[in-house]
């Protein structure tokens, strides 16, 4: 049985976009096949929340082997969508464009199967946001049904 969300996505504004993909890679350091966030939709300071969003789609670079036939979106790029939200956050929150490596990823599950094309929400709150280490667990949904889970740990690195 997956936990209770994070937030409950049906009380924002999805289709309101406060940052762009350009907007996110002009603070993280991604690029190519990597620049994993197609925008960011909601930012709570106050309750530590973030949520972005991934289009995924039947182009992207992995479908033609993962797998062929019937492209399932890796779960290791859902990790890491989930981590470059985390570094996004801590770096709008301090106002700085560190690079977040990983420092950790802890109880990650996977729910259910992400296929093109679908909007995958990402959901995180900030455990920890500090100078020198970030934690942020985070849930995934398309069509409201959760699809994976984590906490990630990023560590900033000069």
């Amino acid at each position: 049985m997956p936990p209770s969300p994070i937030l409950d996505i049906g009380t924002i504004d999805l289709s309101r976009v406060i940052a762009t993909r350009a907007d996110v890679y002009r603070i993280l350091p991604q690029r190519f096949e990597f620049e994993t966030i197609d925008g960011i939709i909601h930012i709570d300071r106050e309750r530590d929340i973030l949520v972005a969003y991934r289009d995924v789609r039947a182009d992207e670079w992995w479908c033609r082997g993962h797998l062929p036939g019937r492209p399932i979106l890796p779960g290791i790029l859902m990790v890491e969508t989930a981590a470059q939200m985390a570094a996004y956050y801590a770096n709008a929150v301090h106002g700085s464009n560190k690079f977040m490596a990983f420092g950790g990823i802890d109880e990650v599950k996977f729910r259910g199967a992400v296929t093109p094309p679908s909007r995958l929400i990402l959901v995180g709150r900030a455990l920890e946001n500090r100078t020198r280490r970030t934690t942020v667990e985070a849930q995934g949904f398309v069509d409201g049904r959760m699809v994976f889970e984590g906490k990630f740990t990023g560590l900033p690195i000069e």
